[in-house]
């Protein structure tokens, strides 16, 4: 089992050595591929300069966005698992290592998560993603992963979080360079979860930075909302029948995501967005009931309707 950390880059030689140092310092030795999307603030003689056996150096001829950039990067990889990592986010010391062993308890995963913290500028942890059921390490059934991923359950999250097998990958076709940087990476996460079983690792093991200069902060919130519809809309038809008695309908999902990112903007002190967007939503019992029990699961709480999550024992 090979690992390759894949880390794409743009213009921030600053963030990336951060990124750079937390892959070279894995308990488990890996390949360390740079992605780099065109950068023109020294980058490129910052990696050669590094002189390491472990790093690969990709460079894009011209400046492609970050969903070419993550492709030419998995293309450039040796290892048959792919840990993608964007330059302004780093990993702990044990994420490879500890992933390398629930994957042996369970070699038909084909997509890893774990939690993660969402830091500042200066490092300082301002909250983190919350466990998936019991135990350390749990495995969702592929029967089971787009339920899950459709209300929530799963939360596979951002690049920081997860590991995914290069195979499959590569039989997706790749991320889709036409949601560049907003939801292409859970719009691979979802085809991904066609061809096996997922992982979850209930320990923080990645550190994602909230800043201003982060990508998705510059996506307007109607645009959030547009994509991750169409993110609901894609996830639908790969839900397994033996959740179809239970999954509330579509109309339903989508009116779940008009309250989120209402209730997001109000929390932004947008006020008038937010209740632009979540009115035709408002009345909408069903979907406020997805809101109840997303609030519920951030407590601790299990939701009603869970997909099975079976605990691995290392």
């Amino acid at each position: 089992m090979k690992f390759s950390v894949v880390i794409t880059t743009y213009n921030r030689l600053d963030l990336l050595r951060r990124a750079i140092d937390s892959a070279l310092s894995q308990t488990l030795p890996c390949e360390v591929v740079i992605a780099d999307d065109g950068s023109t603030d020294g980058t490129e003689a910052y990696v050669r300069n590094l002189a390491s056996p472990e790093v690969v150096y990709h460079r894009n001829a011209t400046n492609q966005g970050h969903a070419k950039t993550m492709n030419a990067g998995v293309a450039a990889a040796t290892g048959d698992w792919i840990k993608p990592l964007d330059d302004d986010d780093y990993l702990h010391p044990e994420f490879l290592e500890t992933m390398q062993n629930a994957i042996a308890l369970r070699p038909q995963a084909v997509i890893c998560s774990c939690q993660a913290a969402q830091v500042d500028e200066n490092e300082v942890e301002l909250y983190r993603t919350y466990p998936v059921g019991p135990g350390d390490i749990v495995y969702i059934p592929q029967a089971d992963i787009h339920y899950g991923m459709l209300l929530e359950q799963v939360p596979f999250g951002t690049p920081v979080q997860v590991l995914f097998q290069k195979e499959a990958f590569m039989k997706t076709g790749g991320w889709d360079s036409s949601l560049d940087g907003n939801c292409d990476d859970i719009d691979s996460w979802i085809k991904i979860a066609q061809f096996g079983d997922a992982i979850f690792i209930n320990r923080c093991l990645a550190y994602r930075t909230v800043w201003s200069g982060g990508g998705n902060q510059k996506v307007p919130i109607q645009t959030r909302l547009d994509t991750n519809i169409l993110m609901k809309r894609r996830i639908y038809p790969l839900v397994d029948p033996s959740h179809r008695d239970r999954t509330p309908s579509l109309a339903t999902i989508e009116n779940y995501m008009h309250l989120h990112w209402g209730l997001v903007a109000c929390k932004q002190k947008k006020f008038s967005t937010g209740l632009r967007l979540a009115l035709p939503a408002a009345f909408s019992k069903s979907a406020w009931d997805i809101v109840r029990e997303r609030m519920a699961v951030k407590r601790g709480k299990t939701p009603t309707n869970t997909v099975r999550k079976i605990v691995l024992q290392a």
